[in-house]
């Protein structure tokens, strides 16, 4: 992947900056900020998604409507983490999922309408094999929160 940033040029950068500002921004408005027509916009955009530096369009809920928690899983052993991390990512409630070095073996992001979807997801999490024992935090507030890498 690496490889591939080395390869961008500014242009690409600046559509980049401006989908992460707005994923739903149309060619012709990209176009017009960086100055370039709508049909470079959308070559440069295939080109993209092709190459596998943009993964997705996707929208960010605000966190009023959502319950966020954070789930730190014990596996019961580490031969089965990529299993688990893959079947907890099928969830749909699941943004992310983190293998760790420490205490825990995993971190799971979770956004669930309410708390009893949250109860649900955590319910699937528990029942997946090599799950031994989990425990989460809800998300009160978010201080701070950065779209940039």
């Amino acid at each position: 992947m690496e490889a591939y940033w080395r390869a961008l040029d500014d242009v690409d950068l600046r559509i980049i900056d401006l989908l992460k500002q707005n994923s739903r921004m149309s060619f012709i408005e990209i176009g017009k900020r960086i100055g370039l027509s709508e049909g470079a916009v959308r070559r440069r955009v295939k080109l993209l998604v092709e190459r596998g530096v943009i993964k997705r369009f996707t929208i960010e809920l605000s966190k009023d409507y959502v319950i966020n928690a954070v789930t730190f899983l014990t596996l019961d052993r580490g031969d089965l983490a990529e299993e688990v991390i893959e079947s907890i990512s099928k969830i749909p409630e699941v943004e992310s999922v983190y293998e760790l070095t420490g205490r825990f073996d995993a971190m799971v992001m979770i956004s669930a309408g309410g708390v009893s979807s949250l109860n649900e997801c955590i319910d699937k999490i528990r029942r997946i094999r090599g799950v031994k024992h989990t425990e989460t935090a809800v998300i009160l507030r978010i201080v701070e929160h950065k779209t940039e890498p």
